[in-house]
Order: C-alpha cells, then structure tokens, then sequence
C-alpha cells in the first residue's frame, strides 16, 4: 500500500472513527530515517532526484524551473 492510497482510505473512514483509529494503528506508513523516502521536494513533492545542497530541497526538475528567479545562471 503506497502513502496515497493509504491517505485515501483514511479519508474513506472520517466518518467511522473506531475504524479510522484501528486502520491508523496497523497500516500507517512508518517513519524514514534512511533511504530516498527521507527527502522530499518541498515545491511538488518528489522523493528522486534530491538537491539538498545550499538548503534548496528541490527536485531536478523544480530546480530547472524557477533556478534563474533564486539567483542561479546557466553556463553553456
């Protein structure tokens, strides 16, 4: 079960929550502190392809689209 699934099956059980709280105690996701599920894209949210570097937590492709208004220049 990915995480998306996971939040909506939850929403699905708003309205019983004696199901909700037993669903929630077997089937959250559980935490990372390892691996490519640790870092996530602050703009889209995307786990691959990670730019932490200088504190911008972006992805590749978040990165390539607002790099010129944060300051950045291409050279080529």
């Amino acid at each position: 079960m990915t995480a998306s699934d996971w939040k909506k099956t939850l929403n699905q059980l708003k309205s019983k929550p004696e199901i909700a709280a037993r669903f929630t105690k077997y089937n959250k996701p559980k935490e990372r502190k390892i691996g490519i599920a640790t870092k996530k894209c602050e703009r889209c949210g995307r786990f691959g392809a990670h730019i932490s570097s200088y504190g911008l937590n972006l992805c590749r492709q978040c990165f390539r689209q607002i790099a010129t208004e944060i300051g950045f220049k291409k050279y080529s």
